[in-house]
């Protein structure tokens, strides 16, 4: 009988082996660690400790204080490029290039990445990031040079041959409210025509209890018109059911965590018929949801209610990874080559 701890290296190379779909990737949300660790080491002065930006493992935060740790992740960074701490990723930037803009390119380029180079070592071989474009007027960034900024560094990964194909959802944050939704869409069609397939649709995520479905009808509808696809993170918290009904009124191609959807709550079975009818995927965060306490264990998880009806969900162990290359926001030719990878290592993971 195999001993626990090799039971433990088996799986940790089963799961490395194992080929990959990651489809709701939040690119600050998977900063690692250990990067995280480093660069608050660069900085200690500024009384940054690892519980303010991160979530170690074995460790749990509500929703509410993920919030906070989103906001302080977001300050520290702030800090870091107003104090011109650009060697945090040890980059070595010639004299040529002192203008400030310049720098804080290369943080949120080498912050992607970085992401993407750990989910490539984790055997990652499709990736969609998502991220809200950021204006930091005191570094002088711009939400379209915040983009660049994470675009020249998927390019870069793929110049540097990762086995690792990438894709960018620009993302609405709720918070921001219509006006700021409208001015993303823009950006976000603007990228969809200029970058060759990268920059491939619409995220729709932050606080569930910020504003209300029905202020963003009308910059998401015009998303899709434009030819973007849609994930929309919905029914996160439960007793949302109005709210939850006029997003999946839109039809989106994907929804994210949909924690609450198939909950006791009257009337839910409605929001679960809908889904099913229209095939609507869903992206299932297991480890995301239980350390957000919105769901209390791995055995009570929504996973469980959606697989048993056989409905499309987005999780990785084999048959629903390789399905989940079904799901992608790729084309036709993207989703046979992932299939032909997929068949290729096959008789590798199998073996384990």
């Amino acid at each position: 009988m195999m001993k626990a701890e090799d039971q433990q290296q088996w799986k940790r190379t089963f799961f490395s082996e194992l080929p990959k779909v990651e489809l709701h990737a939040h690119l600050n949300g998977s900063i690692s660690c250990n990067t995280m660790k480093k660069l608050i080491a660069k900085k200690p002065g500024l009384k940054i400790h690892d519980q303010m930006t991160m979530i170690d493992k074995g460790k749990k935060r509500t929703l509410e204080e993920l919030e906070n740790v989103s906001r302080c992740f977001r300050l520290f960074i702030s800090l870091l490029l107003a104090l011109k701490n650009f060697n945090a990723f040890g980059l070595s930037l010639g004299p040529l290039h002192q203008h400030y803009q310049y720098y804080v390119h290369c943080f949120y380029y080498q912050v992607t990445k970085d992401v993407i180079k750990e989910f490539a070592d984790d055997g990652v071989k499709y990736l969609e990031l998502r991220s809200t474009p950021r204006r930091d007027n005191a570094t002088g960034m711009t939400k379209k040079t915040y983009v660049e900024s994470v675009l020249e560094g998927i390019k870069q990964s793929k110049q540097e041959n990762l086995d690792i194909d990438v894709r960018y959802l620009i993302s609405i944050d709720r918070r921001g409210g219509p006006s700021v939704a409208k001015e993303t869409v823009k950006l976000a069609e603007e990228f969809l025509l200029s970058t060759k397939d990268t920059v491939i649709g619409l995220d729709l995520s932050g606080d569930p209890t910020a504003g209300q479905a029905k202020d963003f009808l009308e910059p998401l509808l015009e998303a899709k018109k434009a030819g973007l696809k849609l994930a929309l993170h919905l029914s996160e918290i439960p007793n949302l059911k109005k709210e939850t009904q006029v997003l999946l009124d839109l039809l989106p191609d994907r929804i994210g965590h949909g924690t609450f959807l198939n909950s006791s709550e009257e009337g839910s079975l409605d929001l679960v018929d809908f889904v099913r009818k229209h095939q609507i995927p869903l992206e299932l965060c297991l480890t995301s949801n239980i350390k957000s306490r919105t769901v209390p264990s791995y055995d009570q998880h929504h996973f469980g209610f959606w697989y048993s009806i056989a409905h499309p969900s987005v999780i990785c162990v084999w048959d629903l990874s390789y399905e989940s290359i079904d799901y992608i926001f790729a084309s036709d030719s993207t989703k046979s080559e992932l299939k032909r990878k997929w068949n290729h290592l096959k008789p590798k993971v199998l073996h384990f």
